[in-house]
């Protein structure tokens, strides 16, 4: 197979700091040969740095390109899907960044674009690697007994940390300009980004949730959009879940636990996953055996699996469209009850 020829749609700093990295490990099947941005100076930085062949300011540019085989949308969320959807239309295979949208009407036409064009392979984050996928697996096959309930956490100190970071790999100034505490530019707060995460991950494990019960407050930062959060996910085969975030965790949380009527798994960011299963079930104290659970799935990082189904010509079996569909409705959900204070059911699926 010839080598894909990718172009990025915002290069800025999450594809400075994760996309170019991974793909610089996949020379052999893939190069990025343009990028876009608005930044001129980030863009030379980005091409010095990572052997990037051409640039523009244009993110039409990259759509327009015939030598182009399949786009990075890496801009902030508001602009995924306008960009996902024309890169779609113009042939392309597609990376989706995460969230896939703070809109469902957005996630919806975003899928209808998906189903006109079946041949395009799209991946959409966030990226459900080997634990997390034979994690899953475990619990499908019986290795947990039924699948009973779930906690994850996912939270961090702030969007603000992260951009001192990207100002850092830049050489800028820590900027003053905080979007993403702006309700009127960012529209989602910390939920759609770092609780896109302990959802996604929830639903991806155990499957598709049917009604969402949530709490959201703003405890900390300089925003009127929620801060922290807390949900209580109903899946469809009967178990419950915890989804928790927060920008205010500087000490970083990043905690899995998935529970079964015959044992249970943990994980967690530097934690391989452990299956503890009880030694007797006559005993309220008896030992825990805890074990290391076989990685039975093994798709590497992002962009070697979304390199792997384009090869293929297979759709991300979790990764995908209608996962990440399904996962923005569970947060607007989220979102919806924590301001209205009762539970919200969910329509869709992560199958249709």
């Amino acid at each position: 197979m010839s080598t894909l020829r990718i172009g990025v749609i915002g290069a800025g700093g999450i594809a400075a700091k994760m996309h170019f990295p991974e793909l610089a490990d996949l020379r052999d099947r893939a190069k990025v040969t343009l990028i876009s941005g608005r930044n001129e100076k980030r863009l030379a930085i980005i091409k010095d740095r990572f052997d990037i062949p051409r640039h523009t300011t244009r993110y039409e540019d990259v759509i327009a390109d015939d030598s182009i085989d399949a786009v990075i949308v890496a801009t902030p969320h508001p602009q995924h899907v306008k960009w996902g959807i024309a890169a779609l239309e113009a042939g392309k295979h597609v990376y989706m960044q995460k969230p896939l949208s703070g809109e469902m009407a957005e996630a919806d036409a975003f899928v209808a674009a998906c189903d006109r064009h079946p041949d395009r392979i799209v991946y959409c984050l966030p990226h459900f690697d080997d634990t997390v996928l034979s994690v899953r697996a475990a619990l499908r096959r019986g290795d947990l007994g039924k699948p009973t309930g779930m906690r994850a956490r996912t939270s961090h100190g702030g969007p603000e940390v992260y951009y001192r970071e990207v100002a850092t790999f830049f050489g800028e100034p820590e900027s003053t300009d905080l979007w993403f505490f702006d309700e009127k530019k960012a529209g989602v707060g910390a939920l759609f980004d770092m609780g896109v995460y302990a959802t996604s991950y929830t639903i991806a494990i155990l499957g598709t949730i049917k009604r969402v019960t949530a709490v959201t407050a703003t405890i900390d930062k300089p925003t009127t959009l929620e801060d922290t959060a807390t949900l209580i996910l109903q899946a469809e085969n009967g178990a419950l879940a915890t989804a928790e975030t927060s920008w205010c965790d500087p000490g970083r949380t990043w905690a899995f636990s998935v529970h079964g009527s015959k044992a249970k798994v943990t994980f967690g960011a530097n934690d391989p996953a452990k299956l503890h299963t009880p030694t007797a079930l006559d005993r309220d104290n008896a030992p825990i055996d805890i074990t290391d659970l076989p990685m039975r799935v093994q798709v590497g990082n992002s962009h070697r699996h979304w390199l792997d189904c384009i090869a293929t010509g297979v759709q991300p079996p979790v990764s995908n469209a209608r996962t990440a569909r399904h996962v923005t409705e569970v947060l607007l959900a989220g979102l919806k009850s924590g301001k209205e204070g009762k539970p919200v059911d969910v329509r869709s699926t992560m199958e249709g």
